[in-house]
């Protein structure tokens, strides 16, 4: 068992125990990062002189051969290993000697997992905000293309008012907007470098935190120690912004799997986004958008997990934290997947725009605008709702749309309607006069796209 410590121990750790403490089985996803930030450490330990810069060159010579050999396959990572910071080290021993046993100087495994974590997250942060712009990119395509295919907009599952596909998606692109704003969020909170911090109040060794912040691209030091080893918040806000993107994910989803059911009929999915039955030929799955809509739960149970487990931690660093890995990669992987998924199942979706307006005409999305041609006309609000109500009941009850019935029948439920109630209850004359920021309207939805094409090139 290859172990960084053991000279206060006179009996060797019992294999279970040993086995329940390591972490090698999961941290050696930080092979990169804990390498990395050995290279910026060892640079700063030699302009420091703590090292010669002969040591120091032996010392990234021999990094660079083990992340070589691990990457080529020729090394792997096997839980001889406590963890991946002992399995760098004691490879590096034995490739170079004495030299090695330098490297750890005025650092503890505990700045160097959160080096490595904060490292990690911050490239994860970056590759999820790439997904979620490929998404909206393709929000904005089918926003551009159905600018005047006309649906029915819900409340309550119920049609409510006319909209258009674009604007539909225009609601999902605020949504997925937002979640890329959390991301520059949590970078911004999270670029600062806790190495340096020791195993929680620093070092007498001369460090230099700022040239090793630098040297990682990092905006500078963290200020204080004990907070630089266990600090979590950053991996906290990541799993909750990765909750709230599956959440949205699983709204859409839900959405999809609505509109794919034979009742509704707006959307067909591509046969590679689908799967069929095993008994019933007839079927084409939305499996993809229930998959999403399932793992949503297992996202929210990391960051749940997460804040259970740092809620009663006491300063600094205790091993409970080792607890913020499995879970959080699991949900990381998840989300990332769901995102690329989705991406792919929307761009080859096709809208039936037929299907889409004729749901629009008969579920009286119209029914406010008749409402808003008798208040033109003089009459009070509140009892132009009940002649529409009434008019409504009049559809229903002869299976008819409001813009199917004849001019008579308008009449003999008020007379105030004139020819033109046709026009004005028409489906585009109801989205399109409707041109405040943020409405179906085409002036509207032009204004909102253009504002969309430059924050995607920003």
């Amino acid at each position: 068992m290859a172990q960084l410590w053991g000279g206060r121990f006179t009996k060797e750790t019992d294999k279970l125990v040993y086995a329940f403490n390591a972490s090698i089985g999961f941290d050696q996803k930080f092979l990169a990062e804990d390498i990395a930030g050995s290279r910026a450490h060892v640079k700063m330990l030699a302009k420091q002189r703590v090292i010669t810069d002969v040591e120091m060159n032996e010392i990234l010579a021999g990094l660079d051969s083990i992340e070589k050999d691990v990457n080529e396959g020729k090394l792997l990572i096997t839980d001889e290993y406590e963890d991946v910071h002992s399995f760098v080290e004691a490879n590096l021993i034995d490739r170079i000697g004495a030299p090695g046993k330098k490297l750890h100087t005025g650092r503890s495994r505990n700045d160097q997992v959160a080096l490595d974590m904060r490292l990690f997250i911050r490239k994860e942060v970056k590759e999820t905000d790439e997904l979620l712009k490929k998404l909206l990119e393709v929000i904005l395509s089918i926003m551009e293309e159905h600018v005047d295919t006309i649906m029915p907009g819900f409340t309550h599952l119920q049609k409510a008012q006319p909209i258009t596909l674009a604007h539909h998606m225009g609601a999902y692109f605020e949504m997925f907007k937002r979640d890329r704003l959390r991301m520059k969020d949590i970078h911004e909170r999270m670029n600062y470098c806790p190495l340096g911090s020791g195993a929680l109040a620093g070092t007498t060794y001369p460090l230099d935190r700022h040239y090793t912040a630098f040297l990682l691209d990092f905006y500078g030091p963290t200020e204080n120690s004990m907070d630089g080893v266990s600090d979590r918040d950053y991996l906290i806000e990541y799993l909750a912004a990765l909750s709230t993107v599956m959440m949205h994910l699983s709204r859409f989803s839900e959405e999809v799997i609505i509109w794919n059911s034979n009742e509704y009929k707006f959307v067909e999915i591509d046969d590679a986004y689908s799967t069929g039955s095993s008994i019933m030929p007839q079927k084409k799955n939305p499996d993809i958008a229930e998959l999403v809509r399932g793992k949503t739960g297992r996202v929210y149970g990391a960051l749940m997990s997460l804040l259970t487990t740092m809620k009663g931690i006491p300063l600094a660093y205790n091993k409970d934290m080792q607890e913020d890995k499995e879970l959080s990669f699991d949900a990381i992987d998840t989300t990332k997947g769901c995102i690329a998924l989705f991406t792919g199942m929307l761009s080859t979706m096709k809208f039936e725009k037929d299907n889409m307006l004729e749901s629009a005409r008969h579920g009286f999305t119209n029914a406010t605008d008749a409402a808003d041609y008798l208040v033109n006309k003089g009459m009070p609000f509140r009892d132009a709702h009940g002649v529409i109500g009434e008019l409504v009941l009049y559809c229903i009850d002869h299976g008819k749309a409001m813009d199917d019935l004849s001019l008579s029948e308008w009449k003999a439920i008020c007379p105030m309607f004139e020819q033109d109630i046709y026009d004005a209850i028409s489906m585009e004359t109801c989205i399109n006069k409707r041109l405040t920021v943020g409405a179906p309207g085409r002036q509207a939805m032009a204004q909102e796209i253009a504002s969309y094409k430059k924050y995607l090139q920003e």
